[in-house]
């Protein structure tokens, strides 16, 4: 018996590939076990994850929305052949602890990214450490982002933030339209670092932080470092690697 998960997000065209990949299953059998395949797009990913955080199952992601970054390319005649010959690669989430303005803690999980975000038309006016290491005394901006490798493409690359290669153990810090320091580019540091994020001024100038797509309001303290206790295995068609497309994107940053 084939050992094979679909989970599919609703829309018309993942339900589509999803009735396509069953019927090519059901006439195969499939030599990898443990294997989740996910249609949808990179947001239903990311939630299917996180859903599946305690899992050691092998997740291959099926593109059916736009972009499709952390996803394979859907194809009906090779997706058996995919599968089999597909390469694993190995991610750990941030983790998100926040203090809010009533000494509440919430704790989510940012595969992708956290960012954290002025609340109203206010600047936030944030100080961030490492360790014990000072990294901004006073950032005056729309907020900032942390980011790991497999998100620095993402928004981080949006806020002009550097790309970071897979196997680099590096994580981005980036400012969001800084204001003071106008020009401060922000600061690669190591994904070993636990990062201290504090809201100097909470009551006139509110923040919320957001850890991929789960916002928590009015946070006072934000402490974001590696999870290296969750691994998520993802499977990745040869060729197509996320180490490849993330260089891919590394170069078209470089010249254009």
């Amino acid at each position: 018996m084939n050992r094979v998960q679909i989970i599919s997000d609703k829309n018309q065209r993942s339900l589509k590939i999803k009735s396509a990949v069953q019927k090519k299953i059901n006439q195969n059998k499939i030599k990898r076990s443990n294997i989740t395949i996910v249609i949808g797009g990179d947001g239903f990913m990311l939630q299917t994850l996180k859903k599946n955080r305690k899992s050691k199952k092998f997740f291959y992601g099926v593109n059916s929305g736009s972009y499709g970054f952390l996803m394979n390319k859907f194809s009906s005649k090779n997706i058996i052949s995919n599968l089999h010959k597909a390469r694993m690669i190995t991610i750990s989430p941030l983790e998100m602890v926040v203090k809010n303005n009533k000494n509440q803690t919430k704790k989510h999980i940012a595969i992708n990214e956290v960012s954290i975000l002025r609340q109203s038309r206010q600047a936030a006016s944030l100080s961030i450490n490492h360790g014990s290491k000072q990294v901004i005394k006073k950032l005056v901006s729309d907020g900032v982002l942390v980011s790991t490798p497999a998100g620095s493409t993402a928004y981080n690359l949006s806020v002009h933030g550097p790309i970071l290669s897979l196997n680099s153990k590096k994580l981005s810090i980036s400012p969001i339209s800084p204001f003071r320091p106008r020009r401060w580019k922000g600061k690669v540091v190591s994904d070993k670092s636990k990062i201290s994020i504090k809201n100097i001024n909470p009551k006139k100038r509110p923040i919320s932080a957001v850890a991929d797509n789960i916002e928590v309001r009015n946070a006072k303290n934000i402490i974001v470092k590696t999870n290296q206790k969750i691994r998520f295995n993802l499977l990745y068609d040869k060729n197509k690697s996320l180490q490849k497309k993330i260089k891919i994107e590394q170069l078209r940053k470089e010249t254009s």
